[in-house]
């Protein structure tokens, strides 16, 4: 019975330490939902058009706390208010998945 109550008591533990918007996004899924990402952001995460930013490689959390801070209109300047739009249709899964498979790709955008 002890067993149980520690078992209980350090899932929840572990649970106030990792936030939701900690667990790792699906590659795959990431790759699927960045088709419109790749009209300025490349289709291997390297920027097309001058001043933006090249995604390939970027640390994962980097990526998520970017995309929230976008869909939540918390940042701005340069192209926010693009970002803003596009992120406001991403679900926190989404914004999981993008981060995941940018993050996977290598830095430099080789394949």
């Amino acid at each position: 019975m002890r067993l149980k109550h520690y078992t209980i008591a350090g899932l929840f533990a572990l649970g106030t330490v990792l936030p939701v918007g900690a667990l790792a996004g699906d590659v795959e899924a990431g790759k699927q939902k960045a088709a419109v990402c790749a009209a300025c952001h490349g289709q291997n995460g390297m920027a097309t058009i001058p001043g933006y930013p090249n995604l390939a490689g970027q640390n994962e959390q980097y990526l998520k706390n970017a995309l929230t801070a976008y869909k939540n209109k918390q940042r701005a300047g340069g192209q926010a208010v693009v970002m803003q739009g596009q992120a406001a249709a991403l679900s926190d899964e989404d914004i999981a998945n993008l981060a995941a498979y940018y993050a996977s790709l290598p830095a430099g955008g080789g394949q």
